[in-house]
């Protein structure tokens, strides 16, 4: 449904926001720029609704899924990868050892390895695998992920790879950046220059 009208308000403008597309008059400027920030506002707190929703291995889990969903889909996207069965193991135990030192790492320090309430964080790790990468448990998950899709040999699958890599960045390292800030400080600051976010 298209509509032209002029909003006299904020709360007709929010009510009409979710139904329709909205064309405001170009001589009610300031209409206009209410409504284009409450329509950013909305998308904004969409995003951070995301933020820190799902475990991380639960979304490889699916990602995973969903790799070998398309590989099934489409086979002449299927390529030829020399002993990918041996890389493949290779790069998943690599992976489980990487996350699985993150978590022995956290559990000797006595902190949370909930990824979900960074902000039960009780002390800041930076030793260990914490000295070489900030996210040792994600790197583990992209690792063993990287692992699968070699399996798969598909080229469809590997797009998942870097979605994956955009939802752990945007919607779960990020958050927990801003809550090992406001809880460690310029200690934390600190950490972040020295060591990768990655590797």
């Amino acid at each position: 449904m298209r509509v032209a009208f002029r909003p006299t308000s904020s709360m007709a403008v929010r009510a009409a926001l979710p139904f329709c597309r909205v064309d405001v008059d170009s001589s009610h400027g300031e209409d206009k720029d209410r409504a284009a920030q409450l329509y950013g506002n909305r998308v904004v707190w969409r995003m951070r609704s995301l933020e820190l929703k799902f475990p991380p291995p639960a979304v490889a889990l699916v990602i995973a899924v969903f790799m070998w969903l398309v590989y099934r889909a489409a086979p002449p996207l299927t390529f030829v990868f020399p002993a990918h069965g041996l890389f493949a193991i290779i790069l998943v135990i690599a992976g489980f050892v990487i996350s699985l030192l993150g978590v022995l790492t956290f559990r000797f320090a006595r902190t949370t390895v909930n990824p979900t309430k960074p902000e039960l964080s009780s002390s800041l790790v930076t030793w260990g695998i914490y000295s070489i990468t900030r996210n040792p448990m994600y790197l583990g998950l992209l690792t063993m992920l990287s692992g699968w899709a070699v399996f798969l040999s598909n080229a469809l699958a590997l797009l998942f790879l870097p979605v994956f890599l955009f939802y752990l960045n945007r919607f779960q390292i990020k958050p927990e950046e801003r809550t090992l800030t406001a809880i460690f400080g310029e200690d934390y600051v600190a950490y972040q220059g020295r060591v990768r976010r990655w590797i």
